[in-house]
């Protein structure tokens, strides 16, 4: 897949046109501050003794966590840079494994829709599918991004 950090404008994106993240690795801090921003305390990620008996025998990271840190790999690839107006919202969502302090998270996306908008001519819906995998590829995240990108001038 193309690595890009090149903005795209909706002329730019094809339905099928892929990009692929770089990696990042999930920190403890991660786990504190989606707790602290989110204000979600849930012992299942913020307590490791009680996490110890759980069903995965150790803290995991929120779902809404790995979500965000998916729209974080988007920006990492650079191809919504400046040209993106507005994130639009989902279709769809999916969290099917848990992410472990020490995970190393990636993402590929893939645009599965593009479409003009009948309300203005400036920009344009683009629809684009997100997989985000641990260092064993293991999908920790699916869904889908509604954005509205801007066209050229």
């Amino acid at each position: 897949m193309p690595y890009s950090y090149e903005p795209h404008f909706f002329e730019d994106m094809e339905v099928g046109k892929t990009f692929e993240s770089v990696g990042r690795t999930i920190t403890e801090a991660d786990f504190v501050n989606h707790s602290a921003f989110a204000g979600d305390w849930t012992e299942l990620h913020t307590n490791k003794e009680y996490s110890k008996d759980g069903p995965f025998g150790k803290r995991i990271g929120h779902g809404p966590m790995t979500f965000i840190v998916t729209t974080g790999l988007v920006q990492r690839c650079g191809f919504v840079e400046r040209t993106v107006i507005a994130f639009l919202g989902m279709n769809y969502m999916d969290v099917p494994n848990p992410v472990f302090i020490g995970d190393t998270l990636s993402a590929e996306f893939e645009v599965t829709e593009k479409r003009e908008f009948e309300s203005r001519d400036d920009a344009g819906l683009v629809v684009i599918d997100a997989t985000t995998t641990n260092q064993d590829g293991t999908v920790v995240f699916q869904g889908d991004m509604k954005f509205m990108f801007k066209r050229r001038d």
